[in-house]
């Protein structure tokens, strides 16, 4: 196993597991102790992770969210398998809303083929992405979020009740069956909310790493979320606790 493929491997088996002890790592990788330092070092001084007595833990984002280009890259493989199960809930002639997420904005690279698509969106990559196809786009308006490359949007600017939308799909940082989702900025919360708010169907489209989170602005409970759609290194234990709710629990699994 390549260095690379070995230190994804371990950011994948902390994201399950939280905390891992050097010895646990040794035994999963088969690796010698010496290697696995080197990974760890390389892991820590990129701040992807934190040395801790005995072992390892992820790192906490240091200045709240990640930017939207480390994002873009995080994860990659997970957030394309989600996207693309989302996409299975899309049919013919749906009006639906992409979030201006990392994870969302994938699922425009799999609609191109869909007949009589309508997509709203507040981003500007899902627009770019779609621009030249046959999908009707309506972008809402208000303020450039230059770093998200987003808009977060204003009642007085859009009148977000003319909107006629089935299906949502809702990106957030923080996941918890008590608090159901949340996210770090205030304006890309108020968006998600009003469309939570008149959208027939919800689906949120997040990682594995989302869970057991609980950031700085509250979204929405659970019970205004039908859906929650991730990739399968979720922590098992998230299927029995959603089953206590009304909200499904969707693996995306390759």
């Amino acid at each position: 196993m390549l260095p690379l493929e070995r230190q994804k491997k371990i950011i994948d088996l902390l994201t399950v597991r939280k905390v891992l002890k050097m010895n646990e790592l040794t035994e999963e990788l088969d690796i010698s102790v010496d290697t696995l330092r080197r990974d760890i070092n390389v892991l820590a001084n990129q701040g992807k992770i934190v040395k801790i007595y005995g072992g390892i833990k992820l790192a906490e984002p240091k200045y709240g969210e990640p930017s939207m280009d480390e994002r873009m890259i995080d994860r990659l493989e997970e957030k394309e398998t989600i996207a693309r199960k989302c996409c299975e809930y899309i049919q013919d002639g749906d009006c639906i809303y992409i979030d201006s997420g990392s994870t969302t904005y994938h699922i425009a690279k799999y609609i191109k083929d869909k007949k009589k698509l309508t997509v709203i969106t507040n981003s500007i990559p899902v627009i770019t992405e779609l621009m030249n196809t046959d999908i009707e786009l309506m972008i809402i308006g208000g303020k450039i979020r230059k770093d998200e490359q987003s808009v977060v949007t204003f009642e007085y600017i859009f009148n977000f009740h003319e909107l006629n939308v089935l299906k949502a799909f809702i990106c957030c940082s923080g996941i918890t069956t008590e608090r159901g989702i949340s996210d770090y900025n205030l304006e890309e919360a108020t968006t998600r909310k009003k469309m939570i708010e008149l959208s027939k169907e919800v689906f949120v489209a997040a990682d594995s790493s989302k869970f057991g989170r609980d950031v700085t602005i509250a979204i929405a409970p659970l019970d205004k979320i039908d859906a929650i759609v991730t990739d399968n290194l979720v922590d098992r234990s998230y299927a029995a606790k959603f089953k206590k709710t009304q909200t499904k629990l969707i693996i995306a699994d390759e």
